[in-house]
């Protein structure tokens, strides 16, 4: 087993509490929220004007999954005007956790009175928003780029409050440096890490996202899809790991007021990449310290797949997470750094085209299918299958095979980003 420095498992053990933030609802809409309640704070009063200017890829992921605390409202303006009447900002990702019945009911009038207009920004950052507020003859103005929770502008009546160095085309300005992560030194890591300083976000994350799973498999939402697949295929250790998982989205596409432990700035990737290992830790009867010794590997394996592509993207997230997530299951099970490159290479290589057409119900179908596929890339690793390299975009090493489909999914799906938004924004 490959030795991990200090130096690389500090980082590691960073960037893992830098990437599981607990957020209330789908993480666009949110971060929407998030903007305008700051905008809000900063004009210090409720606005009778806000304009939400989004890059491509917040219009599509915002556009038609339910706001939570608001029953059934959907989009970018509930968000915005949710957040600014609302929302605390204190409380960045679970801005909307203190939401009244007045908050909302005045919410309602102000959609109404049309008060918030959404416009297209023009920017080449996948993560860009900027909301300015208006009442009377005050304005204030705050932007957020390239991570849900990074506010990089504020400013009122045209005095700028608070700006830190950003660049448009840079997203790796803040946070750990993700290119320490190598799936040898994750597994090594998992394997030997002091959790000591992790149990508490990891613990967040067992509780948090199992909860909404059960919550999804308990009540008819959305499309449930996790219920369905209990009801039709049965209750083995496979078919729940897709179904609770499918479930927790089922739930959190549909304004569950439950938070949940994102993953790469998403719920749905924080869902995917822990509920089927907690499943599969139950029919084990791991201990507590082998489950989150196999999320560390679950969580670190999906975040190296998914910083090379970025936040957003027309490749759907949740397929790294289910690779991922079979990883996980993986090494609860004894698996070392080849086995898990094998099952990365089979499930990407099998639904590695998925496009991410925003978030909504259907995001809950996606899960299953991609855990599916990690769970028979397992399975095809433990015979000694494998797809071969020149195959596709399967490379002779698995760091190269994930390099290929993220360049993939980064540069050439840049095209494909663009018509899903221009279809979407059709209409039906």
């Amino acid at each position: 087993m490959i030795e991990v420095s200090k130096k690389d498992r500090r980082k590691y053990e960073a960037i893992l509490k830098e990437e599981l933030l607990t957020a209330l609802g789908c993480t666009e809409p949110i971060a929407i929220a998030y903007a305008a309640a700051k905008a809000k704070e900063t004009l210090g009063t409720i606005p009778d004007s806000i304009i939400v200017e989004c890059s491509g890829n917040l219009i599509k992921n915002a556009r038609a999954v339910v706001v939570p605390m608001t029953e059934d409202l959907r989009g970018i303006e509930a968000a915005a005007v949710l957040g600014a009447v609302g929302g605390n900002p204190a409380k960045e990702l679970e801005v909307l956790t203190d939401v009244t019945g007045e908050d909302l009911t005045l919410t309602k009038q102000l959609l109404a009175q049309e008060i918030c207009e959404v416009k297209l920004l023009d920017t080449p950052a996948k993560l860009n928003i900027r909301v300015r507020c208006k009442k009377g003859a005050d304005s204030s103005l705050v932007e957020i780029l390239h991570e849900h929770n990074h506010i990089v502008h504020i400013e009122r009546n045209g005095e700028v409050l608070y700006d830190i160095p950003h660049s448009l085309e840079d997203v790796s300005e803040s946070g750990t440096d993700r290119s320490c992560l190598s799936l040898e030194k994750i597994v090594s890591y998992g394997a030997t890490a002091d959790l000591s300083g992790l149990y508490e976000v990891l613990d967040k994350q067992i509780a948090y996202n199992s909860a909404i799973a059960q919550e999804g498999l308990s009540r008819p939402w959305g499309e449930s899809v996790g219920r369905t697949l209990l009801e039709v295929y049965g209750n083995s250790v496979n078919v729940r790991a897709r179904a609770a998982a499918a479930a927790g989205s089922d739930a959190r596409m549909n304004g569950c007021e439950m938070p949940v432990v994102i993953n790469s700035g998403s719920g749905n990737q924080g869902i995917t990449v822990s509920v089927p290992v907690i499943e599969y830790a139950r029919s084990l009867q791991s201990t507590h310290e082998q489950l989150c010794r196999a999320l560390v590997v679950s969580n670190l394996v999906a975040i190296m797949q998914k910083y090379k592509v970025g936040r957003l993207s027309a490749f759907c997230g949740v397929v790294s997470a289910g690779a991922a997530a079979a990883c996980g299951i993986a090494f609860l099970q004894g698996a070392d750094a080849d086995v898990l490159g094998m099952i990365i290479t089979n499930t990407q290589g099998n639904v590695g085209g998925i496009v991410c057409d925003g978030a909504k119900s259907s995001c809950a179908a996606k899960i299953s299918s991609s855990i599916e596929a990690g769970l028979m890339g397992y399975e095809m690793a433990k015979r000694g299958c494998v797809f071969r390299p020149g195959e596709g975009l399967v490379k002779e090493q698995y760091e190269k095979t994930i390099d290929s489909f993220c360049r993939m999914a980064k540069d050439g799906m840049e095209t494909t980003d663009r018509k899903i938004l221009e279809i979407m924004i059709e209409g039906c």
